[in-house]
């Protein structure tokens, strides 16, 4: 039995996991120096916000190229998070592992999202 189509992208798993992974970043951020919140606070929340703002984008693209386009895009944004989260850690700000392993989920979770999306034949 074939699942039903997600009517809205707030149904699909993988921006659930992303936007959880943004509301960690602003908690985690939050305990950064003062002195960064125009530095790495600053990109590290804008570039962690892209990954499910981008999912949401392209999910009401219409052709699959467009919407893949989209999902690259927050690919990009989560490489992007992944070094502010070993630049995190090597000045000392705290422990990433957590967010590592839900970055890392994310990850996965687009990646075959934007296969299915490819290979659909709608």
């Amino acid at each position: 039995m074939e699942k039903e189509p997600s009517k809205k992208f707030e149904d699909l798993i993988v921006w659930q996991k992303a936007h959880q992974f943004v509301l960690a970043v602003y908690k985690f951020t939050d305990r950064f120096p003062k002195t960064e919140i125009y530095g790495l606070t600053s990109q590290f929340r804008r570039a962690a916000i892209s990954i499910p703002a981008n999912i949401a984008e392209g999910f009401k693209k219409k052709g699959k190229q467009d919407k893949v386009r989209f999902y690259n895009i927050s690919q990009g944004s989560i490489e992007e998070c992944r070094y502010y989260l070993i630049l995190s850690r090597d000045l000392g700000y705290g422990q990433i592992a957590e967010l590592n392993n839900q970055l890392e989920e994310v990850s996965k979770l687009l990646h075959s999202y934007s296969s299915a999306v490819l290979a659909s034949t709608y």
